[in-house]
């Protein structure tokens, strides 16, 4: 296992490639070794396909996430892009999160997490995937309900309605500078029958398969008849004439 060193919710696909990462190894409980990284979980992902950890990986396992990563909402996701990044190097990924005591709808972090069931249904999706292999460039995003879950959805991603508010925290009138709250608001979402959000919402667990492809494969055509050779003239007729020296000099 390799994990970044604390919480990195909310940082999507970043990864680090401005400075060295640290990496510190570390032993738990149960006498078992994992490292630890200033790094993203991308980041994570990335070292133990370079090695860090011995072999390659055969499958990404990202999390449990502390908070659930439903509907719009996984291209926030660490936990999320960190499986995205396996797929990306062709090694099947599951991304696993559950939903806080407080059975908040949103990725912000809980008070209390009990993992028991959560972490026994992701050992059996395991022993599953590795028995009939996902598709070719496709996770399964799953989340667990807070409490012990009445059943199992496989569904798609649900539509969020973020409810965001521009909300002033702090003036400082030295520097003429503000701080304001744009995040954390609760946000509902859409009812919709076989969304992973309406599942949770009922107390049920998600299974969500997602894949990198984001084409829009159905308006290639309508684009292609879009007039872009004459866009392109357009374009050009629009740019300032050259200097008459630089022209010259050029020739």
């Amino acid at each position: 296992m390799i994990a970044p060193d604390s919480n990195r919710s909310a940082t999507a696909r970043s990864i680090t490639t401005r400075s060295p990462l640290w990496v510190q190894e570390l032993e738990f409980d149960d006498g078992s070794r994992g490292f630890a990284t200033d790094g993203t979980p991308v980041d994570c992902v990335r070292f133990a396909d370079l090695g860090l950890l011995g072999a390659q990986p055969e499958l990404i396992v990202s999390g449990i996430n502390h908070g659930a990563n439903l509907g719009d909402d996984i291209t926030y996701s660490g936990t999320v892009a960190a499986a995205l990044e396996g797929i990306v190097l062709g090694v099947p990924a599951i991304a696993i999160s559950q939903q806080s005591a407080a059975r908040e709808m949103d990725f912000r972090w809980g008070r209390d997490f009990d993992f028991s069931v959560a972490a026994a249904f992701a050992a059996e999706l395991v022993r599953t995937v590795a028995e009939d292999p996902l598709p070719a460039d496709t996770l399964l995003n799953v989340n667990c309900p807070a409490g012990p879950p009445t059943g199992i959805e496989v569904t798609h991603l649900g539509k969020r309605l973020y409810n965001d508010e521009l909300k002033l925290v702090e003036e400082d009138p030295k520097s003429d500078r503000r701080r304001y709250e744009i995040y954390g608001f609760e946000p509902s979402f859409e009812d919709e029958a076989g969304s992973d959000l309406s599942a949770i919402a009922r107390g049920r667990t998600s299974v969500t398969p997602v894949h990198f492809d984001l084409t829009d494969r159905p308006g290639l055509d309508r684009l292609r008849g879009w007039d872009f050779d004459g866009m392109l003239a357009a374009a050009k007729r629009a740019q300032p004439p050259e200097p008459a020296g630089e022209a010259s000099s050029r020739r």
